[in-house]
């Protein structure tokens, strides 16, 4: 069954992955995440590396995986100190050695193999890691003289610690996804109990994927457009990364906009969506350690406004709040509105510095002895109030949307292929956060509003507009 992506045949290609996702998920306890993803990866033509102890599904899931690829060739070994070449890319062909020629017979082994699972990925010696990243990254194996072409869809590396070293590095970005795989947690504990020792996890032959499927998929992402808003969230999140010492190559960020876009295809959707991103902590940091840290940054993120963070809005209203108690506590003779005394050095000024006299200056230097609540005019607090109501239906225009991006997130966890629920409900936390802070800063600032509305007021002078609020700005764009 080839994959259409007309409207009438949508929901049939999401439906058909999300019914892969259950039957390869069948009877594995807490590894639904890492099922989706290593498809979403072998989809996109990307590789999948699990981190972690051993006896916790690592090898199931990859002999799982073959299963969802019709007429899949799948191949596994376990790689130790002592692993040899042909181990993996087959025995030396003898006919050829008297031939001069140095060739293997590959029939059976990784160079023919469509899905791969290779166990200890990081012990072989570093011969077999740099044929290996040809194999990997290219799909070609150099056979001899020439270099044969490789159906490889994708390879499943497992491994409990990654190595430090240059060729270990290498090896180590050509996974494009890295998934930490724990032991089941004490809530699982009980589901796991109950396992069968052979759990099943077989795809459907129906519902398994040819090449001509594969094909139409990445046809399809082709098409898939990533906006410029999530262009901008990603430049974002590769300073991030640089800030938290996590290098991420340019061919990686090259793979991981293939793979948002296969992701946005599987689902079909002709562009990335913004949750799409929450992807990127599996693709971006090499440990748990520092993708829960990403994810942080992205939870945190994804669907807030950085002109209306709450640490941003918290310093504006503080800073009416604080204008307000200055007026409020600022004493006064008879002023005019720009802040100057009436009374100058002459006139009714003159009188009272007589009568009351200066040691230091008489009359020449006034002082006066009595205050009163400053009073302001009509003027200024109409421009104090206009600040303010800007400053409101900017935030209430924000709160809005932060309603509207939880829709959306709704709507996009209806209908999400590759995320599990526990990171959605995250985000969605954190929006529910954001909306009330929001609204609480927004009901401070509406009293700084009436407290600048019952400020002592000037009998008949209406006053001068004063200079407004020191505040950051508020600029939707």
């Amino acid at each position: 069954m080839a994959w259409r992506y007309d409207c009438a045949m949508e929901m049939t290609s999401f439906e058909r992955l999300n019914a892969l996702i259950d039957a390869l998920s069948a009877g594995l306890v807490e590894r639904r995440q890492h099922v989706r993803l290593a498809l979403l990866a072998a989809l996109a033509g990307e590789h999948t590396l699990l981190i972690g102890p051993p006896g916790t599904a690592k090898s199931e899931l990859a002999r799982r995986l073959h299963t969802a690829f019709r007429d899949a060739r799948y191949f596994e070994r376990l790689l130790t100190r002592f692993t040899v070449p042909e181990e993996l890319f087959g025995p030396l062909s003898i006919q050829a050695l008297e031939e001069d020629r140095y060739e293997r017979h590959t029939g059976g082994f990784l160079p023919e193999a469509t899905i791969a699972f290779i166990d200890e990925v990081f012990k072989a010696n570093s011969a077999i890691l740099n044929a290996l990243l040809t194999l990997l990254n290219e799909r070609e194996f150099d056979n001899g003289a020439g270099r044969q072409k490789c159906p490889l869809i994708s390879a499943i590396g497992a491994t409990n610690t990654v190595p430090e070293d240059e060729v270990a590095d290498a090896f180590f970005d050509r996974f494009l996804l890295r998934l930490p795989v724990t032991t089941v947690s004490d809530g699982g504990f009980d589901a796991l109990l109950q396992t069968k020792v052979s759990p099943g996890g077989t795809a459907p032959a129906e519902q398994a994927l040819d090449r001509n499927d594969l094909t139409a998929l990445a046809a399809a992402a082709e098409s898939v457009v990533l906006p410029e808003t999530l262009v901008a969230l990603l430049a974002e999140l590769r300073r991030h990364c640089a800030e938290a010492q996590i290098v991420v190559s340019d061919r990686r960020w090259v793979k991981i906009v293939g793979l948002l876009r296969i992701a946005a295809a599987g689902a079909g959707r002709n562009v990335v969506r913004l949750w799409d991103l929450l992807l990127l902590s599996f693709c971006t940091a090499p440990d748990a350690e520092r993708q829960a840290g990403v994810a942080d940054w992205l939870a945190a993120r994804l669907g807030v406004r950085a002109a209306f963070a709450p640490a941003r809005l918290t310093r504006i209203v503080e800073a009416f709040e604080a204008q307000l108690d200055l007026e409020r506590k600022a004493n006064d003779l008879d002023y005019d509105e720009s802040g100057r005394l009436k009374f100058s050095g002459t006139g009714q000024a003159m009188e009272i510095a007589d009568n009351i006299g200066d040691a230091k200056g008489g009359a020449a230097a006034l002082r006066m002895t009595y205050t009163r609540q400053r009073r302001y005019g009509a003027l200024h607090i109409a421009a104090r109030v206009r600040q303010i109501d800007d400053a409101l239906v900017r935030i209430a225009g924000y709160a809005a949307e932060v309603a509207t991006q939880r829709d959306d997130l709704a709507d996009y966890r209806a209908r999400n292929l590759w995320l599990d629920a526990a990171l959605l409900e995250r985000v969605d936390a954190h929006l529910a956060e954001t909306a009330s802070l929001v609204g609480q800063l927004a009901a401070r600032l509406a009293k700084a509003r009436d407290g600048f509305l019952v400020l002592p007021r000037l009998e008949q002078d209406v006053g001068v507009v004063p200079e407004p609020v020191d505040v950051e700005s508020l600029e939707l764009a």
